[in-house]
């Protein structure tokens, strides 16, 4: 008798303090803006994901906070460990594929445009393909997903740059990866990503 397919999303979460979040969109509006609008995004990543039909694990960037609004009963809650982002994140998909998750998603939390929709479609995605990738429109990405770890794909990347999908793109293709991706979508880093009107008032 085989165990049915584990789906996991994780989701990578900067704790919220001022001045540092967003802290490229402070350099123009503001540490305290800039806070208001990660949170925003955060609510957002947060709606999008509670109903998910996966486990879902939240890895903190400093420290696990039972008391904030994402629900202790729906998320897990772990820390960020590594030095770089991609040392932590190949640690949190090597975690938990030792704990026994066979389909695994990251994704942050920078992204208005990103939908339940298509974080359930990446998981479809990963019956028929090794990984899956949701490039952004500031070269980098919003969604990466994998059957089995691929450690190549988290070193050697210059991150926050733009060439961070397109490296990995690169890394998938040359290891033999069978692999597929979803739209491109808009993070919102800097002033120029938020959509017109938002929170600027």
């Amino acid at each position: 008798m085989t165990m049915p397919s584990k789906n996991l999303l994780i989701i990578f979460y900067r704790n919220p303090q001022l001045g540092k979040v967003k802290t490229r969109l402070a350099k123009t509006l503001g540490d305290e803006k800039a806070l208001v609008i990660y949170l925003h995004l955060s609510s957002h990543t947060r709606a999008i994901t509670e109903n998910l039909m996966v486990d879902k694990v939240i890895y903190y960037s400093n420290f696990v906070d039972t008391e904030d609004a994402w629900t202790n009963s729906i998320f897990q809650k772990k820390v960020q460990t590594g030095n770089d982002l991609g040392e932590k994140m190949q640690n949190a998909f090597a975690t938990e594929f030792n704990n026994g998750y066979e389909k695994i998603i990251v994704i942050g939390t920078d992204c208005l445009e990103l939908t339940n929709g298509i974080i359930q479609q990446g998981f479809d995605c990963l019956k028929k393909y090794d990984a899956v990738i949701g490039p952004a429109k500031d070269g980098g990405y919003y969604l990466l997903g994998m059957k089995k770890l691929a450690p190549e794909l988290f070193i050697n990347k210059k991150w926050s740059s733009d060439t961070v999908a397109s490296d990995t793109i690169n890394d998938l293709t040359r290891l033999g990866h069978n692999f597929t991706q979803l739209p491109q979508l808009s993070d919102v880093d800097e002033e120029q990503d938020l959509p017109r009107g938002f929170l600027r008032n």
